[in-house]
């Protein structure tokens, strides 16, 4: 099976997703291939900032993923002991504290108008497993697997906003730097108690970051930093005292946590580490999102980069293909800016998790 667009995204995370619709929008044909076979997938980076709701906005979209459902944070506290001693509101910062937005509602709103459009064509459940290249050595397209069928999409352009682990990535032989953050994170999820205000609560449990977030649905998800590849060692030790920890740092939470969190299998373990490449081009293929620098969970920057990334290239993209130019050179204009605000943003990541602690200095 061959289909022919003008470009081909693979991955419909928020960042891919986003790019489809606007190029679509602008008439230029677009296939979007997604790997797993739907949207409902459980994810842990689902907090919108300023950016992204500005972005989503003015793309008349925010209004609809506010109807599917979204949840803005009323403050940010900071417990110690098994009390609060600092609280954080809108009103001081100014900006929002974070918005939660299911990745599901974001990415039902988004396609769902990208639908709409004829030139774009969404193909779910199909795995990419190799790039195509001309005898120019430009890449012309993506060989992938749809259940039982193989396709060819031949394209002027691919996107690679296939995530941190990305095929297109690696097919491109575009060198990645990956850096350890010295932790990884332990997820929960649990029910919301009675009465629970929509915020993010901090602790400090043994030196490292303990932290809850409200979700839309009555929902909190539970973050907690754990040292870097200790993992497989604290499945062996006693789960109670571990979980008496959560419990001291955030009593309230006793009867809920009791109920839902019984066993190590009761956290999913991210490993966390953050990346870097230097070029985020080749001829006729462009990263996006976690493909091209990969965030870690602090300051939930990862979502809000990628809808970036997406609304910079858009305009960039609708360029090239009207000059039918997908080079390289053509493709790099929009780096030097998104370069330097990336390397902002991860400097920012690292400065928070090293001055966490500071935070609870006057009372330990």
């Amino acid at each position: 099976m061959v289909v022919k667009s003008d470009v081909c995204i693979v991955g419909s995370g928020p960042g891919g997703a986003l790019l489809g619709y606007l190029l679509a929008k602008q008439g230029i044909s677009v296939i979007l291939l997604e790997r797993h076979s739907e949207v409902a997938r459980e994810f842990r980076g689902e907090f919108l900032n300023d950016e992204g709701e500005s972005i989503l906005k003015k793309h008349g979209l925010f209004e609809d993923v506010e109807e599917l459902g979204l949840l803005r944070m009323e403050q940010i506290e900071y417990w110690q002991d098994g009390q609060v001693f600092k609280r954080i509101f809108p009103e001081v910062t100014k900006d929002n504290l974070g918005i939660h937005v299911p990745q599901n509602h974001l990415l039902t709103a988004i396609l769902n108008e990208a639908e709409k459009l004829d030139s774009f064509q969404l193909m779910m459940n199909t795995r990419v497993t190799d790039l195509i290249q001309n005898e120019m050595g430009q890449f012309t397209g993506v060989e992938a697997r749809k259940e039982e069928n193989n396709i060819r999409v031949e394209s002027s352009l691919i996107i690679g906003a296939d995530g941190r682990f990305s095929t297109v990535r690696k097919k491109a032989k575009i060198p990645v730097v990956i850096k350890n953050h010295g932790y990884d994170l332990l997820w929960a999820k649990i029910p919301a108690p009675q009465g629970w205000k929509p915020s993010i609560k901090m602790a400090l449990v043994n030196d490292s970051q303990l932290a809850l977030f409200t979700q839309a649905g009555g929902f909190i998800q539970i973050g907690w930093n754990i040292e870097h590849g200790s993992y497989p060692h604290l499945r062996k030790q006693p789960f109670e005292p571990f979980i008496e920890k959560l419990i001291l740092a955030f009593p309230e939470l006793k009867s809920v946590v009791r109920e839902n969190i019984r066993s190590w299998q009761d956290f999913i373990l991210l490993d966390v580490h953050s990346s870097y490449c230097e070029t985020w081009t080749k001829d006729g293929v462009a990263l996006l999102g976690d493909a091209a620098h990969t965030m870690t969970p602090t300051g939930a920057f990862g979502l809000n980069c990628a809808m970036k990334d997406a609304d910079i290239l858009a305009d960039l993209i609708q360029e090239c293909i009207k000059q039918q130019d997908t080079s390289f050179f053509g493709l790099k204009m929009a780096e030097p800016k998104r370069k330097a605000e990336i390397e902002k943003l991860q400097a920012v990541q690292v400065d928070k998790e090293i001055s966490f602690a500071s935070q609870f200095a006057v009372y330990v």
